[in-house]
């Protein structure tokens, strides 16, 4: 089968690729670009994507998927449709499910699974198994079945001696250990320490919990040479420990989270447990800080932590409901709302943090707009008006703070795998 996709603004940073053309792909594959392709047939399918932007498919390397374990919550199946429906054709993983991702047969599940569909799933292995900090996963049978790195996501990597024996064996497959940063002793904070958590009456989290274990981290990738990814970095002083190590030449990456870089702790003063997450929102100096980061380069990428909860256990009381919202289906509107349209990023640049660097951190290859290629592209227009409305997300869970916020700017068609997601049905091509 031939798609032709007309008027396109193809743009590829790894390439330097910024300008109008069309593509003609057939079997999945990019057999011809350029300005009126019309060497086709009637049996070709035609799109007209004029004023629309075409990219290398955006990646998510931050997602929880919830299978095995909590079905109720997503599956690897609906995680994959809710990334399609925000723009993704890839999407890494985390390990945090139950059993946890620390085997070859819970990698080789989760491939099997996701194998038929649009969206490319790479699993996450545990450092640690079980994800309990006392003995080391086998790396080498995870990086075998198929990890792409590793992490003890939900919490840190409990020692730094475990630490250290994790980076050593992932430096013999060039693999990144990704951390969620929080100091364990600090962990019953309900959100942000300040003055609003003093208003709230709720139990504090302060930000030198992410700080420590930052520290800690690029400590230790300094010393084993190493590679460290700091995931979902939410405070000032984290951003600058990152900045710092990067101008040493030390191995660490950062990620941020949209809400991180548009929400702060002042939006608490309801008890709206669909704003409690980890790390919590912070305040608007931080919030600057990582906008900052995101404009210098010090933070790599930009990554959602998608974390479906059912409607029961988000309903809690605020200090007992589970930290954690959506992202996959939000997070392309939410950057260029807040950083292209207010000129803290390009388009460049945000492709760069969506598309080309986490697919770099993972060691993935880059899609390229070159015959031959496999087509893995995601088409976005930038001028598209609408409304969040959970009750249509293709998410399991409809947990999301930005619920019936106005956006601008959306994923209009994603390609991969010889599949097309268009106007909300998947097509083989």
């Amino acid at each position: 089968m031939k798609i032709l996709l007309k008027n396109l603004n193809l743009l590829n940073p790894e390439q330097k690729i910024n300008h109008e053309s069309d593509l003609l792909i057939e079997d999945g594959k990019i057999i011809e670009l350029g300005s009126n392709i019309t060497s086709i047939d009637s049996q070709t399918k035609t799109f007209d994507f004029t004023g629309m932007y075409c990219v290398p498919g955006l990646v998510d390397m931050h997602v929880h998927l919830r299978e095995p374990g909590r079905e109720d919550e997503e599956t690897i199946e609906t995680g994959s449709n809710a990334a399609a429906g925000g723009g993704f054709t890839e999407i890494a993983c985390m390990p945090n499910t139950n059993p946890a991702i620390d085997s070859a047969e819970v990698v080789k599940l989760i491939k099997d699974k996701a194998k038929n569909h649009l969206v490319n799933v790479h699993p996450i292995g545990a450092v640690s198994v079980n994800r309990a900090g006392e003995g080391l996963s086998p790396i080498a049978e995870l990086v075998d079945a198929g990890a792409v790195a590793f992490s003890d996501d939900g919490v840190a990597v409990k020692t730094s001696a475990l630490l250290k024996s994790a980076m050593e064996y992932c430096l013999m497959f060039d693999k990144t250990i990704i951390d969620h940063c929080e100091e364990i002793c600090f962990s019953d904070g309900a959100m942000n320490e300040g003055f609003i958590s003093t208003l709230l009456g709720l139990p504090p989290l302060p930000s030198v919990s992410e700080d420590l274990i930052v520290a800690r981290d690029i400590l230790m990738a300094e010393y084993t040479g190493g590679k460290i990814h700091i995931a979902h970095i939410s405070s000032k002083k984290s951003v600058e420990l990152v900045r710092n190590a990067k101008g040493k030449g030390i191995k660490v990456t950062a990620e941020a989270t949209p809400h991180h870089f548009t929400l702060t702790d002042d939006v608490l003063k309801n008890y709206d447990t669909n704003f409690k997450m980890s790390p919590p929102l912070r305040t608007e100096e931080d919030v600057q800080a990582i906008i900052s980061g995101l404009k210098d380069g010090t933070i790599d990428c930009i990554a959602s932590d998608h974390a479906p909860h059912s409607v029961e256990e988000k309903e809690m009381e605020f200090i007992y409901a589970p930290n954690g919202i959506l992202g996959l289906e939000t997070e392309l509107a939410l950057c260029l709302n807040e950083l292209v349209s207010k000129n803290h990023l390009t388009l460049d640049d945000l492709v760069l943090k969506l598309s080309i660097n986490p697919r770099k951190i993972l060691n993935l290859p880059i899609p390229k707009f070159e015959t031959n290629e496999l087509a893995n592209l995601t088409i976005f227009d930038p001028e598209k008006i609408w409304t969040v409305d959970v009750s249509k997300f293709k998410s399991k869970s409809k947990n999301s703070p930005f619920d019936k916020r106005l956006l601008k700017g959306a994923s209009v068609a994603v390609i991969n795998n010889s599949k097309m997601f268009f106007e909300n049905k998947f097509t083989d091509i």
